[in-house]
């Protein structure tokens, strides 16, 4: 469990930074959603 519980923040950090750099929020929008859909397909569906 921490793994997985380091993993998340590390990902969450990443995640952060990248929006940090990226002035479009728009595009931030778009990429957010797009990381959503992903995970949800990844976890929930197989």
């Amino acid at each position: 469990m921490q793994r997985m519980i380091g993993f998340i923040a590390f990902w969450i950090a990443v995640g952060m930074l990248l929006m940090f750099f990226l002035s479009n929020r728009f595009v931030a929008l778009i990429i957010i959603a797009l990381l959503l859909l992903i995970g949800y397909n990844f976890y929930y569906c197989d």
